[in-house]
């Protein structure tokens, strides 16, 4: 059976290499490939000695010297694979207990011996044979394979046969007749021989300059020429790889680098009989376009890295920062950059969106430019093809109104890339460089590609900026601008938005002035992030403040508001903490709707948080709310929180609270003399502005991602002093409206404040005169003095007054009108006994 046309295509191209070679040069060649075809352990081939009785041995590989030793020389007349191929003329295959016949010498168990003869067109000159493994009759192609290698280099071996008899003698010419002898003494490559000693048999001129050995010298050992060449200094291993082939019986192949002319030569070590040959091809040349070719796919591999790292950052960046920043990191680098800065057009200015590498007083004088200037930004945006400029005098010579720029930028190279989205030119990425710079072709096109995949993530991040920007607007704008100063009352607050997530939140916090010198603190948290839940928390503020001036104690309005969540979504739910506080008596009514409960820090005591366990939040809860009352003396301090700024996905939040209570311990204190009133209302308002940025600093670190918005609003309490306190009750009869001017007399007489009495006398009269004909008894009256006078007068009766339209016959129902003409403000709020009705007037 014939080969397959792969193995025939191959046979051929093996033939063709070795077409020129000839004597030992011939029988290695074609022995490597038989072995090699085949898989086979080794081969060997034995050639007709002088005379017909013997068949000595001419080449051998990769069989060990005790083997090849025993096959120095077969009878002709034996039972032996080699000898009976020969006596045959055809091929032979003996498995190992048959392949010496019985006398011949033993080959490894389980191994089979198949041995082609070399056929001239005179006689049967050899056999050549190959060691197969595991026993088996090896398949018609590749008995083919090694029937065509045989019958291609027999004709060539009885050209110019092997020289046995002085392959032995160990003369110059051992390994090859005069004819070889010149051949190789022509090659372009280094060859050399040694014996079994290690004795230099024959070199050719390559390897005279590679030894430095002349052939007047041959018969000196090889290791005589390393030593002179210094060669184990330079290569210490060279000596053992040379032994190790010359042992093993198998050709050995290395690159070297030789230490006397610095050039890489490809070795190939050969054994042979009784002794090495040796090949040395230079490879400088060739080793040198590997490395270019190795450090260009390794910097396009970077390169390529970069792409991919690049698409990754730019696909998690949010920001204009963030994208300029991926962009820096990954694209300057590779390219030995050292700037870069992002322009956007907006109408016809160029904006600078991003900038990395510029000197600042550079980037405000560019900011602003009009797009119709000549520039490379405007040839970009009108061509939408990217512009590179090598030099400073290139860029001076192609846009001489610009000559000063690049001194003032420090670059001395640009590529302006445009920045394309869906047709659109939006702007332009200049790639800039601190020295000259030509970038190839294959550079260009890489900085035009990443040009596409900038301009999608620079218009992300510009969509997301306004977006967020126009959230955050709407979030500060319905956060409360600034607190109220009040005097019963010292407040400080801050708002953290997330640094996760691109959603704003719904925390919010107020501070509400009430009536009879009270104020409302406030803090609420509307679950979950966006402008929906931003919204909604400006809707439920709005309702508190409205809730807050009808007096609604906080169960009361924390259950009008539930009603109000649960009207807006099934879904929707938040959480609040609405307390009260009263400087008459120094005390705190609150109610919590899911909310973590108020941090009470008074002078002199540790840190406590106030209340029992939260009501379910709003939108959930199902009324009435627990109310909880606490003392706060003068100075203590009030501390509201949302739950983002005592837990995270790192620490739980009873954690946080013990955190956040090691962090007012440390940082709060009792005001001073003089902190309270007066000149020190600015000074104590300082402290807790210093104490709110401490707090936010201890629980939550500059450069600690969060995930979730943290509100935080601290008040220090102040109570009214006893003698600024002044009640009474009254008669039941007409004779309280005179009581009642009586007691405002006198009270604001010994307060100073004489030039209020006639119009408090007029609006406590009218307010007596309603309590006696429209309520019932008992009839107190309250002067209180704070930031304005405050007059109350209180009845048993839950009738809200009404203001009347008095017709022009009709002789009362003025009263109230007056009462809302005289004052500052008024109203009414409800009491546990009745309705209390109340003024305020300014204090002079």
């Amino acid at each position: 059976m014939g080969m397959d046309e792969a193995i025939a295509a191959r046979i051929r191209m093996i033939t063709e290499a070795g077409d020129r070679l000839s004597g030992p040069d011939l029988l290695g060649f074609a022995l490597d490939h038989a072995v090699t075809e085949t898989g086979g352990l080794g081969g060997m081939v034995h050639l007709r000695g002088p005379g017909t009785r013997s068949l000595r041995l001419a080449a051998v590989h990769g069989l060990i010297r005790t083997v090849a030793r025993d096959w120095a020389e077969v009878e002709a007349a034996g039972a032996g694979a080699p000898a009976r191929a020969v006596a045959q003329g055809a091929t032979v295959w003996a498995p190992a207990l048959g392949a010496g016949g019985g006398t011949g010498p033993a080959l490894p168990a389980g191994s089979g011996l198949l041995s082609v003869p070399l056929i001239t067109p005179e006689k049967v000159i050899g056999a050549l044979s190959v060691l197969t493994a595991p026993a088996g009759r090896p398949t018609p192609e590749r008995r083919a394979a090694v029937e065509a290698l045989a019958a291609w280099a027999a004709p060539r071996l009885r050209e110019n046969p092997p020289d046995r008899d002085r392959d032995r003698g160990g003369s110059g010419n051992s390994l090859a007749d005069a004819q070889v002898s010149q051949a190789l003494w022509h090659m372009s490559d280094a060859f050399f021989a040694v014996d079994g000693d290690w004795r230099i048999t024959f070199v050719n001129g390559e390897a005279e300059r590679l030894l430095g050995a002349a052939r007047t010298t041959l018969g000196r050992t090889l290791w005589d020429a390393f030593a002179r060449l210094s060669v184990d200094d330079a290569e210490p291993g060279l000596r053992s790889r040379y032994r190790q082939a010359a042992e093993s019986g198998t050709p050995v192949g290395f690159d070297v680098r030789w230490p006397t002319n610095q050039r890489w030569y490809s070795m190939r070590l050969v054994p042979v009989p009784n002794g090495l040959t040796v090949y040395a091809a230079d490879i400088t040349a060739s080793r040198a376009r590997e490395a270019e070719r190795a450090a260009a796919e390794h910097a396009a591999a970077e390169r390529t890295a970069r792409i991919g790292e690049l698409t990754d950052a730019l696909a998690q960046a949010l920001t204009m920062r963030d994208v300029v920043n991926a962009i820096a990191d990954r694209v300057l680098p590779p390219f030995g950059a050292s700037g870069m800065v992002v322009q956007l057009i907006e109408g016809d200015v160029i904006r600078i969106a991003g900038a990395v590498g510029y000197p600042q007083p550079f980037l405000e004088s560019i900011d602003g430019a009009s797009i119709h200037d000549v520039s490379p930004v405007s040839e970009v945006y009108r061509t939408g093809a990217p512009a590179f400029v090598e030099s400073a005098e290139e860029y001076t010579a192609r846009y001489p109104g610009m000559g000063g720029r690049p001194a003032a930028a420090q670059k001395q190279a640009w590529a302006f890339l445009p920045l394309i989205v869906s047709g659109r030119n939006i702007g332009c990425s200049v790639v800039a460089f601190a020295e000259p710079r030509r970038l190839d072709a294959e550079e260009r096109a890489l900085l035009t590609a990443l040009s596409a995949l900038m301009g999608q993530a620079i218009e992300r991040a510009r969509l997301y900026d306004m977006e967020h920007t126009r959230a955050k607007e709407l979030q500060r704008g319905l956060l409360p601008r600034a607190l109220p100063s009040l005097s019963s009352v010292t407040t400080a607050a801050r708002y953290l938005p997330a640094s996760e997530g691109i959603d704003v939140g719904g925390d919010w916090y107020d501070v509400i002035p009430l009536s009879g010198a009270r104020v409302a603190l406030v803090i609420g948290d509307v679950m979950g992030h966006g402008l929906s839940e931003a919204a909604t928390m400006g809707r439920l503020r709005t309702a508190v403040n409205t809730l807050a001036e009808l007096e609604f104690p906080p169960a009361e309005l924390l259950t009008r508001l539930n009603d109000l969540v649960s009207d807006l979504g099934d879904n929707l739910y938040a959480t609040c903490l609405y307390a009260v506080y009263d400087p008459a008596n120094a005390s705190c009514v609150f109610a919590s709707a899911g909310h973590p409960p108020p941090a009470v820090v008074r002078p002199g005591h540790p840190v406590r948080f106030v209340g029992g366990a939260p009501d379910p939040p709003l939108g959930a809860a199902r009324p009435p709310f627990e109310t909880t009352e606490v003392a706060l003396e003068e100075g203590s301090l009030l501390v509201l929180y949302t739950d983002g700024l005592v837990e995270s996905a790192a620490r739980d939040i009873d954690r946080g609270m013990r955190h956040l209570a090691s962090a007012l311990a440390g940082a709060a204190r009792a005001p001073g003399p003089g902190d309270a009133r007066g000149d020190g209302d600015r000074g104590e308002h300082a402290s807790l502005e210093r104490l709110c940025d401490e707090v936010l600093a201890e629980l939550l670190p500059e450069k600690q991602l969060t995930a979730d918005d943290a509100a935080l609003l601290i008040a220090r309490t102040h109570a009214l002093a006893s003698d600024h306190i002044a009640a009474w009750p009254l008669s039941e009869g007409p004779i309280a409206a005179g009581e009642a001017r009586d007691h405002v007399r006198d009270q604001l007489t010994r307060w100073e404040l004489a030039p209020l009495t006639p119009i408090a006398e007029l609006l406590v009269s009218e307010l007596v005169a309603n309590a006696i004909r429209h309520g019932r008894g008992p009839i107190g009256l309250r002067l209180l003095r704070s930031e304005e006078l405050i007059c109350e007068v209180t009845d048993g009766s839950l009738t809200t007054p009404r203001i009347r339209h008095a017709s022009e016959t009709d002789e009362g129902g003025r009263g109230l009108q007056l009462v809302s003409a005289l004052s500052q403000r008024w109203g009414t709020r409800y009491t546990s006994t009745g309705k209390c009705i109340w003024t305020a007037q300014p204090l002079p």
